[in-house]
């Protein structure tokens, strides 16, 4: 797995118009976040759509909410593993909104944002899990970003967002990650 240009080779491309140009400096954090729609169904191209300001409104009541929403992720993570990537890693998605880490605020500025399709109670699976380590990974080396900088949204915005959620498993995915790393030195 390698990053181009901006891009993960492992995962399909579609540009997102919910990007723009980060401020000077290094990407330093990693966001982890949990999405479904309609919320606790999986498989769908809503997401996509969100991310893509092509979601039809109607197709579900929960949608009404989203008009006017312009959102986005670098990465979204489907349950069977299947990486998608809406924005390069040279712009600025907008995933974190309202944030801050260790007293830095606007997490958009010098983070990179990746959503994993579940909720915050239903739990990720295995493939899910698999994938993000290789991502995260991959991204560490890129960018020399430390374990201790992946976080959860809910961790950047408390009291304000909570996912990925109780059902992530934070020490099964750090251990997973962590052999990676051990094997890439």
């Amino acid at each position: 797995m390698q990053i181009n240009g901006g891009w993960l080779d492992a995962a399909q491309q579609q540009a997102s118009p919910n990007c723009d140009d980060r401020p000077a400096g290094a990407i330093s954090l990693i966001v982890i976040h949990g999405i479904s729609l309609p919320a606790g169904h999986f498989g769908s191209r809503y997401v996509h759509d969100l991310f893509l300001n092509q979601l039809n409104l109607a197709a579900h009541p929960d949608f009404h909410d989203l008009r006017d929403v312009c959102v986005s992720s670098h990465l979204l993570i489907r349950r069977d593993g299947q990486i998608e990537q809406f924005v390069p890693f040279d712009k600025r998605a907008w995933h974190a909104g309202v944030s801050s880490f260790q007293g830095r605020p606007v997490c958009n500025d010098y983070s990179v944002g990746i959503e994993l399709e579940g909720t915050d109670k239903s739990g990720y699976r295995p493939e899910q899990y698999r994938q993000l380590a290789r991502v995260c990974q991959c991204m560490m080396a890129q960018w020399q970003i430390p374990m201790a900088h992946i976080v959860g949204h809910s961790d950047i915005a408390p009291g304000r967002k909570t996912d990925p959620g109780e059902a992530f498993d934070w020490s099964g995915f750090r251990a997973t990650l962590a052999k990676l790393v051990a094997q890439a030195v």
